[in-house]
C-alpha cells in the first residue's frame, strides 16, 4: 500500500515528515487507536478510523487496539458540556468484550495486538498520579475547547477530567505508539500523548486525525446520544434502511470515509443516477457486516417495497388477543397504540390525518374504525409512513 493511501482521509497529520521517512524506509510501525467501551455498541463514526488502522494492518504495520478499561471508567470529557456519568468495572468490561467482537468484524483479529489500560493503571500509586499531573498546567488544558466553554458558562469539571489527557497520553509512553489514530476531537489528547513521549526521551507519535462521520441527519456528528447513527450490531435491514435515509451530500461523504473511494471515482459515480447510488451504497454497507448476498436481498426487498409498493418478506407480527385486554375496544387507535412502535396516541392519530396508514392497501380514516379479524383470518398488514410494515392476526 502506498504512502498516498496510508495517509489518505485524514484531516490533520502531525509529524508527517517524520512518519513519510519511516514508511519509506519500511520500518515496522506501531499504530495505536484507543477506544473508550462506555456503550455496548461501535458506529460507523468508528468505523471510519478502524478503515485506517486496518490499511496500516494491511501495509505490514503493528495494529494496537487499545481498550480503554480504565478511562472509560472517568468518560472522555471531548466535546462535552457536561459530566459524563460514571460506569461499574461489571459494565465496563462487558462493553469491552461486545468492542473486541465488533471491531474484529473489520480488522484482522490474528494480526490485532488488544491491550488494556488497566494494565497499567490499576498498578498506579496515587504518587505515580500526582507525578503524571505535574506534567500538565491547568492554564494548558483551558485551551481545550470544550473545556474553555465549561468554565467560561460555570459548568463543573472534574479535577478527573482534567487528568483524561494525561492518562491517555500516557498510554502512549506505555506502548511506544510510532502512530496514534481518532476522531478530529480527539487532537488534544493525542497531542498530549505526543509531549509525554517526547518528556519521557522517546520518539514523539506522530498524530492522524480523521474526520469525524456525519450522522444521518445530515448535520451533526454520529453519536447515540443524537439518535442519528447506524451501529455494527444492526440488522441487516436496520443498517440499508438508514443508509437509505441520508442525503444525497451525505451520501458522497459515505463513499469516501466508509467504503474508501477515492475523489476520481466520486466524480464518476456522481454522473449516475443518485438513487441507484445510495441502493449501491447501502449494498455495500450491508455486506460488509453480513455478506454480499444479503446485502444484495435486502437491495431488492428494498426496491419491492418502496418502489413496486410491495410488502417485506418478513414484518414482526402481532397478535389482537396479546396485545389487547379484556374489555378494552378493538379500534385502531388502541390497537396501534398497545403495539408500542408508536411514540404515543397522538403520533398515531397525525400519522391518520396524514393519510400514513394503510391496511391491507386501504387508508385508514378514522382513528376509531374497529378491527375485526375472524378466528381462521391469516391476518392483516398494517403500513405506516414509508418504514413500518407489521402484521396483526387473531
Amino acid at each position: 500500500m502506498s504512502k498516498s493511501e496510508l495517509l489518505s482521509n485524514t484531516e490533520i497529520i502531525i509529524g508527517e515528515e517524520e512518519l513519510v521517512n519511516k514508511i519509506s524506509q519500511g520500518k515496522k510501525l506501531k499504530i495505536k487507536f484507543g477506544v473508550d467501551p462506555t456503550r455496548p455498541d461501535l458506529t460507523f463514526g468508528h468505523l471510519v478510523v478502524l478503515n485506517k488502522l486496518k490499511q496500516f494492518q494491511e501495509a505490514g504495520h503493528e495494529a494496537i487496539l487499545l481498550i480503554g478499561d480504565y478511562t472509560a471508567r472517568i468518560g472522555d470529557p471531548s466535546g462535552r458540556s457536561d459530566l459524563r456519568p460514571e460506569l461499574t468495572e461489571a459494565e465496563v468490561n462487558e462493553n469491552a468484550k461486545t468492542y473486541l467482537d465488533q471491531a474484529f468484524r473489520i480488522i484482522d483479529r490474528t494480526k490485532t495486538v488488544v491491550r488494556r489500560n488497566s494494565e497499567w493503571f490499576s498498578k498506579m500509586s496515587f504518587a505515580d498520579s500526582l507525578s503524571l499531573s505535574r506534567k500538565m498546567t491547568v492554564a494548558r488544558m483551558l485551551e481545550r475547547d470544550d473545556f474553555e466553554k465549561r468554565f467560561k458558562s460555570n459548568q463543573p469539571i472534574s479535577m478527573v477530567e482534567f487528568m483524561y489527557p494525561l492518562i491517555q497520553g500516557y498510554d502512549s509512553i506505555v506502548l511506544e505508539s510510532d502512530v496514534e489514530i481518532g476522531g478530529s476531537d480527539q487532537l488534544f489528547n493525542m497531542l498530549v500523548g505526543r509531549a509525554l513521549q517526547k518528556d519521557e526521551g522517546l520518539q514523539s507519535q506522530a498524530v492522524l486525525t480523521m474526520p469525524l462521520l456525519v450522522g444521518l441527519d445530515g448535520t451533526k456528528k454520529m453519536s447515540k446520544s443524537l439518535d442519528n447513527y447506524i451501529a455494527f450490531n444492526d440488522s441487516a435491514r436496520d443498517i440499508f434502511g438508514k443508509t437509505m435515509s441520508i442525503s444525497d451530500e451525505t451520501m458522497w461523504n459515505y463513499y469516501k470515509l466508509l467504503l474508501l473511494e477515492s475523489d476520481e471515482s466520486i466524480k464518476i459515480l456522481k454522473q449516475k443516477h443518485p438513487m441507484e447510488m445510495k441502493k449501491n451504497l447501502s449494498r455495500e454497507l450491508t455486506s460488509l457486516f453480513y455478506g454480499t448476498e444479503i446485502g444484495e436481498k435486502e437491495k431488492i426487498s428494498f426496491s419491492n417495497v418502496f418502489t413496486q409498493k410491495e410488502n417485506p418478506d418478513e414484518m414482526e407480527t402481532f397478535s389482537l388477543s396479546q396485545i389487547i385486554p379484556d374489555g378494552e375496544i378493538t379500534n385502531i387507535l388502541n390497537t396501534l397504540n398497545n403495539t408500542e412502535i408508536f411514540d404515543s396516541k397522538g403520533q398515531i392519530r397525525r400519522l391518520i390525518e396524514q393519510g400514513a396508514i394503510k391496511i391491507d392497501g386501504q387508508k385508514v380514516i378514522k382513528p376509531e374504525e374497529l378491527i375485526e379479524l375472524h378466528e381462521n383470518s391469516k391476518g392483516i398488514v398494517v403500513k405506516a409512513g414509508k418504514k413500518i410494515f407489521f402484521t396483526l392476526i387473531p
